[in-house]
Formats: C-alpha cells, structure tokens, sequence
C-alpha cells in the first residue's frame, strides 16, 4: 500500500444513529474504497453472561478496549486484522472475520473515544448527540423491527444503561472534531425523519470548509435555510452549522459547488451537479427518500476525510 489508510470516527450512544451515517458515507465514497469496522463486536460477554453480571454493553470494563487500541494501530499502518464479532440478533459471537483495511476504514460503535491510544488512530472524529427524545424513538423503532423487542423492554433496558450513557459514552464528546445533532424543528415529535433539522458543531481540531463567504449574516445567499453561526460547545469557542430539514435541493447542491472546488480531487467523489447518493433515508412505510440535512452532513465529513487522505499522501 502506498498510502496509509484513512480512519474516521463515529461514536455515540445505542441508536443515535451511526450506521446510517456510516452507509452513507461508504456510499459516497464507493463501498469498494471503504471498510466498516464496530467497535460493538469487541464486547468482553455474550447477552446472557452481561445478564448473569449485571453489567451492560457501554461499560468499559464490558468491552476488549485494549484490542480495539490494538486493531486500529494495525489498521491505520495498513495491516490485517483478525476482527470479532457480535451478533445482535443471537446477543451471542459468531466467528472472528479476517479484515484488510481499504484506503478509508470508519470506525463506528459506543466506546471509539475512551482511551489515548484510541483517539490517536482516528484522522476525524465524529461524535452523534441527537436528543434523546429522538434517540428513545429511534431505539423502539429499530430494536422492535430487527431485533425482536417488545417497546416495554427497551425502554427498560434504556433505564437500566441510563447510568452507563452518562458516565461512559456521552463525555466522549469532548474529543470530537465535529458534533453532529439531528432534531426535530420547532419541538416537533421527530416522526419525519426527513423534515429533521441538523447542527454542525465544528470544533478548531481541524481545519474546516472556508463557507464564510457564502453564508455570512450580510448576505447569505443560500437563505436562512443555512447558517453559519458562532458558537460555544463545552466552554469552548466553535462553529455552528444549521441546516433546516426544509433545506432545497438547489441549496445542497451550491454548497456541494463550494466544497468540491475547494478541493479539487473531491469532483470525483461529489459531482458539481449534486450526487444523488446522498442524504438517503428509509420511509416508515420502506420507501427510500432524501434528507438534505443528511445529505450535507455526509458531505461534509467526506470533505475532511479527503483532505486527511491529501495531507497523508503528502507526507
């Protein structure tokens, strides 16, 4: 391999919505260029032992964290892994899987942030912080339809992991590049997952997109549907990105402009005439429809991915 591979973060709580993001971004990239690892199938105990224990799956002390440390210094120096895995359906392992890494592996799961070691192997983090009004609904929806629960015993194993999520999963934020945050507009219940509103924290760990010119208060060109705010995330000064779910097509694609000519070598990734690959969603009735907050969000992270594969090849 003549260029290391490049490693993206995304870590957050049960259902807050990694693996969409992660398929997204996989599908911007070209599937073939991507490897997908969870952090998940690094859990310590099968469903029932974690039962007989009384200890959940976001404690760290659930979890083979110095293996993950391990795998992904050997990933990020492009090296095999010998990948286990957890099957979700069972709650038991099923056996380890052979992984060679691509020119870009994401890194998703519950725990990706929680030690030095770990947080060094990533070119960008992203943490996901959806409200958990939203992130409650979101868990019904999918451990109810895939995973074979009734609504009362998720909301009891939420309770139950509600300790573990304060102490383990949400301080991780704090080591992220960019905050991502999908809500409902206005309080709304967030049923629509299309008509979801998206803010962009965007932390000085990195450099970001120049959007100043275009999104500025005197004359934002791409309406209110888009703002470019100053911000404080932690006690620390940011940039917030605000991207209404009734953002248009045409705004996405203006934006898209402005990231591809920024980067020359992203056009073949995102075409200037906008990719409809991204900001894909699955309808309640299972029909797949287009968040443009979704989208630009995919896009955005597909931008830093590139640029840390540019600084790589560089150096």
């Amino acid at each position: 391999m003549t260029q290391r591979p490049i490693i993206l973060g995304i870590v957050g709580d049960s259902a807050a919505g990694k693996t969409t993001l992660t398929k997204g971004i996989a599908q911007v990239l070209g599937e073939e260029h991507v490897t997908v690892i969870c952090t998940d199938d690094y859990h310590r105990y099968d469903r029932k032992q974690r039962a007989e224990l009384g200890i959940s799956a976001l404690h760290p002390d659930c979890n083979y964290l110095d293996i993950i440390q391990q795998h992904l210094s050997l990933l990020r120096t492009g090296q095999s892994i010998l990948k286990p895995i957890y099957n979700h359906s069972t709650g038991t392992f099923d056996p380890p899987e052979y992984v060679k890494p691509n020119r870009f592996v994401i890194v998703e799961g519950l725990l990706g942030y929680s030690t030095r070691g770990m947080r060094d192997s990533y070119d960008v983090k992203v943490f996901l912080a959806p409200p958990e009004e939203l992130r409650t609904a979101w868990k019904i929806k999918r451990d109810t339809r895939k995973r074979g629960y009734t609504e009362a015993e998720v909301l009891e194993q939420m309770r139950k992991r509600e300790n573990d999520s304060e102490a383990y999963i949400r301080p991780q934020r704090q080591w992220a590049d960019v905050v991502v945050t999908f809500y409902p507009p206005n309080g709304g219940s967030g049923k629509d997952d299309l008509l979801l509103n998206a803010r962009l924290v965007l932390r000085p760990t990195i450099p970001h997109p120049e959007l100043s010119h275009i999104l500025d208060s005197n004359g934002n060109h791409l309406g209110s549907a888009i703002r470019l705010e100053l911000g404080r995330d932690m006690g620390k000064p940011v940039d917030v990105l605000e991207i209404d779910g009734q953002a248009t097509s045409e705004q996405v694609k203006e934006l898209e402009r402005v990231l591809c000519n920024e980067i020359p070598y992203l056009g073949k990734f995102c075409t200037l005439e906008g990719n409809e690959d991204i900001g894909k969603v699955v309808g309640t009735t299972g029909e797949t429809l287009q968040s443009y907050p979704l989208a630009l969000t995919q896009l955005l992270i597909t931008y830093h991915i590139l640029k840390a594969s540019n600084v790589a090849s560089i150096i």
